[in-house]
């Protein structure tokens, strides 16, 4: 016979190796494919955007959230050869929303300066430097050349640090 105790706000109980054995009896309810509250992806079946999709990550809320979903809802919805071209103005009013909450919505490059390494941190300086690139060897000719073999290349001198 099984038996069971709370423990805080779990319950747990225990069965015998006898019950355990025995088959399960549990029906499995079928999932209601228009229940607005399961959990879907982005794309509800019937084609409308699951604003509750954690995939969002929050941007269907909060004081732009309408704007957020104005820009979203013409893109998708968009049928123009380049997709969500006559969406700019939605999303530029988004944009304009979110730089008035730069706390709630920080910039790329703003997160490298509020979080990221900054150059007078430690751990950086011992880092090598980045590489900056090179420009590209000049091609050589394999016909004859006009100028004088002793002759020196020509220098760059817009290169010069």
């Amino acid at each position: 016979m099984s038996s069971g105790k709370e423990e805080g706000k779990d319950r747990v109980i225990f069965v015998t190796k006898e019950e355990h054995e025995t088959p399960s009896n549990a029906e499995l309810v079928e999932e209601d494919p228009d229940d607005p509250y399961e959990e879907r992806g982005l794309i509800l079946p019937n084609g409308e955007i699951n604003w509750n999709c954690p995939c969002l990550g929050g941007m269907a809320s909060g004081p732009c959230g309408a704007s957020f979903k104005e820009a979203f809802s013409c893109f998708h919805y968009s049928k123009e050869e380049v997709k969500g071209s006559e969406c700019l103005e939605q999303f530029r009013g988004m944009q304009e929303c979110m730089q008035r909450y730069p706390e709630l919505y920080p910039q790329e490059d703003d997160k490298e300066t509020q979080g990221g390494p900054s150059e007078t941190d430690p751990s950086k300086q011992d880092s090598a430097p980045e590489p900056t690139p090179t420009p590209a060897a000049p091609v050589q000719d394999s016909s004859p050349s006009t100028a004088p073999a002793d002759t020196p290349p020509p220098s760059n001198s817009s290169a010069s640090g």
